[in-house]
């Protein structure tokens, strides 16, 4: 799921260690005089990434996958990146598909693409992103239950209020992550 191009972030208590591609992250956090301590956050998603940081350097950054080099092979049309997978539909879903210009893959296509750019969904994705952060490193905080709805409620302002006392990285990142744009 990730691998050494992966944007991330990583902290170090409550400081920023490092930011930026996950294999020169990794090379920072074995620096640290702690790195069993630091957490890593995938940027995409303030997903946590694990890594496995017995041995050298090397052996560290050799287990992080490095990225594809070119599409996945197999079914679908490879070099466009396109994999067949299988999906489950009512007939009716069916049925409206195959009437759609191009067919029931352009049409799916063309669905998601639209709900990728809608901003109540980039929205969305952005508020569960800033959670997910905000619980992992500010949950035990002053204040964390209503920042957390301040959040949710789409109030960026009252959620800077309300983080303003919080360690000002984590405050930053947070802020950052809670901005769907």
């Amino acid at each position: 799921m990730f691998d050494a191009a992966t944007p991330c972030t990583a902290f170090d208590g409550d400081r920023r260690l490092a930011a930026g591609p996950l294999g020169e992250v990794a090379r920072a956090v074995l620096a640290a005089s702690d790195p069993g301590a630091v957490l890593i956050f995938a940027d995409a998603d303030a997903r946590r990434i694990e890594l496995d940081l017995r041995g050298s350097t090397g052996e560290v950054l050799g287990r992080i996958p490095q990225p594809p080099a070119e599409a996945p092979k197999g079914p679908g049309r490879p070099r466009l990146g396109v994999v067949a997978r299988e999906i489950t539909l009512l007939p009716r879903h069916w049925q409206w598909l195959a009437s759609q210009p191009g067919g029931a893959s352009v049409a799916l296509r063309k669905l998601v693409e639209a709900a990728q750019k809608d901003p109540r969904e980039q929205a969305r994705a952005a508020r569960e992103s800033a959670y997910r952060f905000m619980s992992v490193m500010a949950g035990h905080r002053l204040g964390f239950e209503e920042a957390s709805r301040a959040l949710f409620a789409g109030d960026r302002d009252g959620l800077a209020a309300l983080a303003a006392d919080w360690p000002a990285e984590i405050r930053d990142h947070l802020l950052t992550l809670a901005d769907p744009s």
